[in-house]
């Protein structure tokens, strides 16, 4: 009679068994004279099942974890490797000889004998799948799991474990040395029990066992990457420093969960279980829903719930960054029909985030239309402005491609009714520019009008077209220095650089040309002494008041600094040298010469050599070598 408390196995059923005399389930008990049985014997499934029982009774009581104190306390695969598979087998060779001896008679007292020993087999089995689980932890950790050889079948099968040498087994058809990969070892220890369990009728108990130890796994693999469950209302009410903390230990842990925790716990799930694709699907559904749930609901919570701000949105585009990139082996990971909410979930989580990403922008847009300032920068510099809104572009030019899918939908409002020259990038129904360069030149555009409108401030016109002739410089140097070059084209950089030298071309004209009007268009020609004087007066003047006045002019870009010294100076320096070279000894002999001649050439060189490295303010120079800034100032915000 069974044990009490012991279940009753439900594999007698005529149902289970096949009529074909090459069944794998009857095939190795063919012949009767195997066992030295005569037809006029006990019948051939009574031969089976006594044979059976003798070669299984022994070992399987061996084992007992309820008859002996060895039992209880030896691990069963780690005292004795081949014993173990001995075990398995004589299991094995049980459950055929029950289902076998059952089509002739369901009630013997031999098969409830062998239910007897088949029950006291389950109950070592879960005890060895708990202990393996449990004493394996290391080996089986994801990071282990994950690097397992592609050479590792998920389909090898029981005679993969025959062998010859206890040092060495065959798994997958390769000899891998227990020293060298223990962790194979293991998880085909796990498998060869996973196998007989379910075959047996105890996939129920099998899966338990190992939903509970594997999903602590996951659970806390999240919890030690820092990621947590957080409510809506917790997220709302948090600082954005704390979000911010948050988010970063998010990228941090969405990288090493993906491609290592999620991905390791697949391998080994579809390793143990692989003979049966509905308890694989079952089993890693429920061992890595949670963790998985709560790992893709994160960026999703912080879309909704956190305050929005054109500079959050580098943060937001970092997780869109993270899931759209692992999104195939998302899929791959979670493949399974089961699964499909947290593929829904990743998914809703990209959409929620490039809604915020698109509501940010649009913020950063509006904070630069509505930038107020009205004090000129002095020297005609470089405005912070311009910096600030400039590096925020740029930095949103690194994610041109993430962009370009977000903002698919949302080009410039003002597109159609603006020309294409006001944006500079070609753009036509024939030969469409793409969404995401219209944007790009909607932004700039708007940052030049901003410029555009501050430069009236300035109560000199010739330095108001240098601040245009700087702030345009920048702008086209960081955007040739950017991915804002691929964006905006050739064509955009070359209108504006067009622009920048029609600005300084302005300037000088605005600030020297009466400098350069002082001096004689024929400077060699033969002149009076007085007219000599007014001349070399006019010219004294003239240049001084230029000079103190364009003095504190700054331009921060070596370039344009030195194309436009050296265009001045070619205006002036070589007629006043040779004005000078001719006329001087008319003056010099004349008493107080040298307060009618006070610059030599040399003179006028240096001083025009000196322009354009005035006063240096916050925003000028040293603002404008600076690094981009991840974080945008209070004026744009």
């Amino acid at each position: 009679m069974p044990r009490k408390g012991m279940r009753t196995l439900n594999w007698f059923s005529p149902k289970h068994l096949t009529t074909d005399s090459t069944s794998p389930s009857t095939s190795q008990f063919s012949s009767p004279s195997r066992f030295g049985f005569s037809p006029s014997r006990p019948s051939f499934s009574e031969a089976v099942i006594d044979r059976t029982l003798e070669m299984a009774e022994p070992i399987i009581m061996k084992w007992d974890p309820d008859t002996t104190t060895f039992a209880k306390v030896t691990s069963l695969f780690y005292e004795n490797r081949r014993e173990a598979k001995d075990f398995i087998k004589c299991v094995h060779n049980l459950q055929k000889a029950m289902h076998f001896h059952s089509t002739e008679n369901s009630r013997s007292d031999k098969l409830v004998r062998a239910q007897s020993l088949m029950q006291i087999a389950m109950k070592r089995l879960q005890k060895e799948f708990y202990q393996i689980l449990s004493i394996n932890r290391a080996h089986l950790d994801p990071e282990s799991i994950s690097t397992v050889s592609s050479g590792t079948s998920t389909r090898s099968s029981i005679s993969d474990f025959d062998v010859e040498d206890d040092d060495d087994r065959v798994i997958g058809g390769e000899s891998i040395s227990e020293v060298e990969d223990f962790s194979n070892i293991v998880m085909a220890d796990l498998r060869l029990i996973a196998e007989c369990m379910i075959s047996s009728g105890y996939a129920k108990e099998c899966l338990n066992i190992y939903k509970v130890i594997r999903k602590s796994s996951i659970d806390e693999g999240i919890y030690r990457l820092g990621v947590e469950k957080l409510s809506s209302s917790q997220v709302h009410k948090m600082d954005w420093e704390v979000v911010d903390l948050k988010i970063k230990d998010w990228l941090n842990a969405v990288d090493v969960a993906v491609k290592t925790l999620f991905n390791g716990e697949r391998i080994l799930c579809d390793h143990v279980f692989a003979s049966n694709d509905a308890i694989r699907e079952l089993c890693f559904t429920e061992i890595s829903k949670d963790g998985a749930m709560i790992l893709f609901s994160f960026p999703e919570n912080v879309a909704r719930n956190s305050k929005k701000s054109p500079e959050k949105v580098f943060r937001l585009l970092y997780m869109y960054t993270a899931i759209a990139g692992y999104w195939p082996e998302i899929e791959v990971i979670f493949s399974f029909e089961s699964e499909s909410v947290i593929r829904s979930q990743a998914l809703t989580s990209l959409v929620k985030l490039g809604e915020s990403i698109r509501t940010a922008l649009a913020e950063f847009e509006t904070a630069l239309q509505k930038e107020s300032s009205k004090t000129p920068v002095a020297g005609g510099g470089i405005h912070p402005l311009t910096v600030d809104a400039m590096n925020y572009i740029i930095l949103l030019a690194d994610y041109s491609n993430i962009l370009s899918d977000i903002l698919a939908e949302a080009p410039p409002s003002a597109k159609r009714s603006l020309p294409e020259s006001f944006f500079g990038i070609a753009d036509s129904d024939e030969s469409p520019a793409p969404a995401i360069s219209l944007r790009f030149a909607w932004l700039i555009l708007i940052l030049l009008c901003k410029l555009d409108g501050k430069a009236k401030h300035y109560k000199d016109v010739s330095l108001a077209y240098l601040f245009l002739a700087n702030n345009l410089q920048y702008i086209v140097v960081k955007v040739r220095s950017s991915n804002l070059k691929y964006l905006l084209g050739e064509n955009w950089i070359s209108k504006r650089e067009g622009k920048i030298k029609q600005f300084a071309s302005n300037y000088e004209r605005l600030g020297w040309s009466h400098v350069i009007e002082s001096l004689p268009q024929e400077p060699n020609a033969t002149m009076a002494p007085q007219q000599v004087k007014e001349i070399f007066k006019k010219f004294n003047s003239s240049f001084e008041q230029a000079h103190r006045k364009q003095s504190v002019c700054v331009v921060p870009n070596s370039k344009l600094r030195d194309n436009l010294k050296a265009s001045i100076a070619r205006k002036i320096f070589p007629v006043y040298r040779e004005f000078y070279n001719t006329h001087k000894h008319m003056i010099a002999r004349e008493r107080h010469s040298s307060h009618m001649i006070r610059f030599s050439p040399e003179d006028v060189g240096h001083y025009l050599s000196d322009l354009f490295f005035g006063p240096i303010e916050s925003g000028s120079s040293s603002s404008v070598e600076s690094s981009p800034s991840r974080t945008i100032p209070s004026r744009l915000r």
